[in-house]
């Protein structure tokens, strides 16, 4: 669990820090217009990380199924560490006019590639050394480092604006977060060499080998062959993703540009809500051990569609940090029901021998549609003038996932893996 969720966490600190520092050094890569325009172009930079994500999903999930989960897991964090370093170095508007953009954009580019193989790969390795009857519980460490990786950020971002002046920090302060990503992405790429590979990867290695499966492991013929859920997953994540990325991602940025709290202020809090969130994920974890996987992720549908636009009406109205925890924190709960344990399900949902590429690609696709685009959306929406329009957005997707999740099957009971036997080539999956 912990050499399965560790590097996760590096791996969406640097993700994350792109967002949450975008504020500092959007106006050095895109000096023209005002502060919305400003964030919206590197918005739509941080969105393009997203499209590589399929791309990183494709292969990153075929070597996860042909050559194992830690293969591609050391993988992963190997492009995340060179992404860090090209945005460190990454020159001004007015050191290199555009190109200090372009740097920009291919450090994303490489971000997206291993984001889009880190999430399948973490949601299969936890899943598959957990035991049965506690998948929920373990593989919602996921979630955990995720969102620790997120607080290491903001943490960060508040020492930072604490121990800086703003023009530091838009001068060259921003570059921080950068460097101590890289180097812990060094350290965590000597943790993954270590870890030990699955039981279950290993048994299909062994058993699989030479069966009729072997032909189609982490191939698009073998995951084809699972269609209904590959559409399931892309309408099961779209709802979700886009709310994370509402109320985790976008919020510090939507707080100090909409309520016009303080950036310090906004990043504080944030900070206090997403630490109370990352709490209860094991908790909500274990819950869908004992009572399934589809009464909290259809909790969390029917609170996004009944909660969104109160609740962004509301923080976007907040005149002090004091009021805005609580309202964070309460779409952050909400969310929980399908942050907890949307990579079980995932992984659940598909056989050991497409599984990392079946977690992999069609989550990619739902997250470069729908997570990645939410702050460009928004930004979008408010720059015109129809802010508003966002918060029904995000309902529109929750409702679509809402009908997902009510004719869902059931995975809790999945048998998760069956060593094949001859003339066979599908496990047997619990209905």
């Amino acid at each position: 669990m912990i050499g399965g969720s560790v590097g996760n966490m590096i791996e969406w600190y640097d993700w994350f820090v792109y967002s949450t520092f975008s504020v500092y050094f959007a106006s050095a890569f895109f000096p023209e217009g005002n502060a919305t325009a400003q964030l919206l172009r590197t918005a739509g930079i941080f969105a393009v990380g997203f499209f590589m994500r399929p791309v990183g999903g494709r292969l990153l999930g075929r070597i996860g199924d042909r050559k194992g989960r830690k293969s591609a897991l050391t993988t992963t964090v190997t492009l995340m560490s060179l992404s860090a370093i090209l945005i460190a170095i990454a020159p001004t508007y007015d050191q290199a006019g555009h190109f200090g953009a372009a740097v920009l954009l291919i450090a994303r580019l490489l971000q997206g590639l291993s984001v889009g193989g880190e999430y399948a790969a973490g949601a299969t390795y936890l899943t598959e050394a957990s035991a049965p009857g506690r998948r929920g519980f373990f593989s919602s460490f996921q979630m955990v480092s995720m969102k620790l990786g997120q607080l290491v950020g903001l943490a960060l971002q508040i020492v930072l604006q604490h121990t800086m002046s703003e023009a530091t920090l838009s001068s060259w302060g921003w570059r921080v977060p950068f460097v101590v990503g890289a180097i812990g992405a060094a350290g965590i790429f000597w943790l993954r060499r270590n870890l030990l590979e699955t039981e279950a990867y290993g048994e299909l290695d062994e058993s699989g080998a030479d069966g009729p499966a072997a032909d189609r492991r982490g191939t698009l013929r073998g995951l084809l062959e699972y269609r209904r859920e590959f559409v399931l997953i892309i309408a099961f994540s779209m709802g979700g993703t886009l709310c994370d990325y509402t109320y985790s991602t976008y919020m510090t940025k939507y707080l100090s540009n909409t309520a016009g709290l303080s950036r310090t202020d906004a990043a504080l809090v944030s900070f206090v809500a997403i630490a109370v969130m990352m709490l209860i994920q094991p908790l909500a974890g274990a819950l869908s051990d004992r009572v399934g996987r589809r009464p909290l992720l259809i909790a969390f549908a029917l609170g996004a569609v009944l909660g969104t636009v109160p609740l962004m009406t509301a923080l976007g109205k907040v005149t002090t940090a004091g009021g805005a925890p609580a309202l964070m924190l309460t779409g952050l709960v909400i969310i929980t029901g399908y942050t907890s344990i949307s990579g079980v399900v995932k992984a659940e949902m598909f056989p050991a021998h497409v599984r990392a590429l079946g977690v992999a690609l069609p989550y990619a696709i739902a997250n470069a549609l729908f997570g990645g685009t939410a702050e460009y959306v928004a930004l979008w929406f408010k720059d015109a003038g129809m802010e508003s329009g966002f918060y029904w957005y995000v309902t529109a997707c929750s409702a679509v996932s809402l009908i997902v999740y009510v004719s869902l099957r059931e995975t809790r009971d999945a048998v998760f893996f069956q060593p094949q036997k001859a003339g066979a080539d599908r496990e047997v999956m619990a209905p």
